[in-house]
């Protein structure tokens, strides 16, 4: 157990699994209370249960963030209440990836995308950030994508929700940041689950061929990151979105 975060209180959203629960075991594992946040409660009380086991601190909040200001109003409220503290840290992580084109993207899809990764994280802050003002000050951070800037054939909708969640990073550094809330992002690379011994390698592996890491990265990289930018030792970053993706976007990739 480290200390980084000891004493701190954290809502991760989408932390029932894969980079969300990554980031939530290592919040617990640094000393932070944490609220694991999730549409299953099966996999939330797994993950909890795996903390606790390992000496952390974290409670289950079920939500269904569906993009209404309501939703993530409510989660806000549980989830200090669950701490009985205000939140110190807040991970906007859940989201939805449509693998459609553009053409076979129906009004509904587009709908429901905007609304979970773009709505639900923007309602959440609102109902955050002004309680982390009058505390003092806090951490968000957001999780972008290297999609966002680097255009994919199958992903216009994703991308461009995840081009408006780093765009809010900025305006939200600038809105909160004076009055002591850090705001910034992690962009994930190509990341996968650690697969098993003898397995079949994974598309994503072919990203990332020609990249000064070489291969995919793993949840705990952007679990690493998020600790960073939650802890003291980033008092100084602002607005800032961090590339965690083995090189693919900052530089230049040779084929193999």
């Amino acid at each position: 157990m480290g200390e980084r975060l000891q004493g701190k209180t954290a809502l991760v959203t989408g932390s029932t699994s894969n980079i969300g629960q990554a980031i939530a075991e290592a919040f617990a594992a640094e000393g932070a209370h944490v609220v694991v946040s999730g549409r299953s409660q099966e996999r939330g009380l797994r993950v909890v249960q795996g903390i606790r086991a390992a000496g952390g601190r974290a409670d289950f909040v079920p939500a269904d963030l569906d993009g209404s200001a309501q939703a993530s109003r409510e989660l806000a409220e549980r989830a200090r209440t669950t701490l009985g503290a205000p939140i110190d840290i807040l991970v906007n992580n859940a989201g939805i990836y449509p693998g459609a084109t553009t053409a076979a993207t129906d009004e509904k899809t587009f709908d429901q995308v905007y609304a979970v990764n773009v709505k639900a994280p923007f309602f959440l802050t609102a109902a955050v950030a002004p309680a982390m003002v009058e505390n003092g000050g806090g951490s968000i951070i957001n999780l972008g994508s290297w999609i966002a800037r680097m255009g994919v054939p199958v992903g216009a909708l994703y991308s461009s929700t995840k081009g408006a969640v780093e765009t809010l990073t900025r305006a939200w550094a600038a809105e909160f940041g004076p009055a002591g809330v850090r705001v910034n992002a992690v962009s994930p690379g190509v990341i996968l689950p650690p697969a098993p011994d003898g397995s079949d390698p994974h598309p994503g592996e072919i990203m990332m061929k020609g990249t000064p890491a070489g291969t995919v990265g793993t949840p705990d990289a952007i679990a690493h990151a998020a600790v960073w930018l939650a802890s003291d030792e980033s008092a100084f970053v602002h607005g800032t979105v961090v590339d965690v993706d083995g090189g693919r976007l900052g530089v230049a990739v040779i084929a193999a």
